[in-house]
């Protein structure tokens, strides 16, 4: 048995892909499947805010994706939104602040339309978008890491807890934007939603990625036990 390490990456089937939105742009992508089988659930995950170096590859979520085709068998969609690059490949337009991205997402929805029980997961910008676009029919719920709450507005969750939808919402003790205590008190606006607060975590998640796709893979798909491995065979 080897130890999972930050850089390991577990067998899937990867492709990189370009997604296409409805405003001509040509958007950089993967999508990591399950080898030789049906993905249990799909994930789009929408990264942090590129003006702060957030992107596809930001750790979580290059972690999710290089991990939770094989441990969980769930498949991973990845995408920099418009105006963002890194080492996986750079979109076309510019940063619209939560506006244009909405067609991003649409792009992203549309490009799994065949996978079964698609879930978005957002980090810090990310969990704006989703929370702003994500209300989709073929969207079965949200999970929210690190949400800030600084570009949605109440109807945008009113509409969430008006869908029934599962939300869960993972939010740091020592988060710099929203804590525990608010995010229970805004996200009362959702019934449904889970506020589950991650004791000596910080914004980032340093430390604590693993926890986070613990939490992620017992929302999408609850059959597979949690903690998942921390090693590979």
């Amino acid at each position: 048995m080897t130890r999972i390490g930050p850089g390991t990456l577990l067998p899937a089937d990867r492709t990189p892909i370009t997604l296409r939105t409805d405003d001509g742009l040509r958007l950089a992508g993967e999508l990591a499947l399950p080898v030789g089988r049906v993905p249990r659930a799909t994930v789009i995950f929408l990264h942090p805010n590129p003006t702060g170096g957030g992107s596809m590859d930001t750790h979580v979520i290059r972690k999710a994706a290089a991990r939770l085709p094989a441990l969980a068998g769930v498949a991973v969609l990845r995408f920099n939104t418009r105006g963002t690059r890194s080492e996986s490949g750079a979109s076309e337009g510019v940063h619209e602040d939560c506006v244009g991205e909405g067609a991003d997402l649409t792009a992203a929805i549309d490009y799994v339309a065949d996978l079964p029980d698609v879930w978005l997961a957002g980090w810090s910008f990310g969990t704006d978008l989703a929370l702003i676009h994500g209300l989709r029919p073929r969207v079965r719920g949200l999970f929210l890491l690190a949400p800030t709450l600084r570009r949605s507005r109440p109807e945008h969750l009113a509409a969430w807890g008006d869908s029934a939808k599962p939300v869960r919402c993972v939010v740091p003790e020592l988060d710099d934007y929203v804590r525990p205590a608010e995010a229970r008190t805004r996200f009362a606006a959702i019934p449904q939603a889970e506020v589950i607060e991650f004791t000596g975590c910080k914004h980032l998640f340093v430390g604590h990625a693993e926890s986070a796709l613990d939490s992620l893979v017992d929302l999408v798909a609850p059959d597979i036990p949690t903690p998942l491995p921390r090693e590979w065979p």
